[in-house]
């Protein structure tokens, strides 16, 4: 179902402040550097600041699930008991993402790939 976690998303309000700190905590420069998201790798980890992510149910840091298929593993998570947060949509280039949370109320993210 999955490839395994490899990205986290931090819904962050002030985009430019967090660029900086993370540039300087990670030691390197973004991949990414977009009004709408600024996003980095470091040793394969994708690590991404999301400016509309409290706007969209994010309430702290989000691991991403990797996955072939998202409309099949959102309908399996849905089907075992977890709550959707953020329908699945296109974040451009035909990457796809959907939020869920489990009955805890913690945050499981997924992502399919264009």
């Amino acid at each position: 179902m999955t490839e395994g976690m490899k990205t986290i998303i931090y819904p962050v309000k002030d985009l430019a402040r967090a660029k900086a700190l993370y540039s300087e905590l990670l030691g390197v420069e973004p991949v990414m550097d977009e009004a709408y998201y600024v996003g980095f790798r470091v040793g394969g980890q994708d690590i991404g600041l999301d400016p509309h992510g409290h706007s969209k149910g994010m309430t702290g840091p989000v691991g991403f699930w990797h996955v072939d298929d998202i409309r099949s593993a959102v309908s399996a998570l849905l089907g075992a008991g977890a709550e959707a947060v953020q329908d699945i949509q296109d974040v451009g280039g035909g990457k796809l993402t959907a939020i869920v949370k489990d009955s805890d109320g913690n945050t499981i993210g997924l992502i399919q790939a264009a």
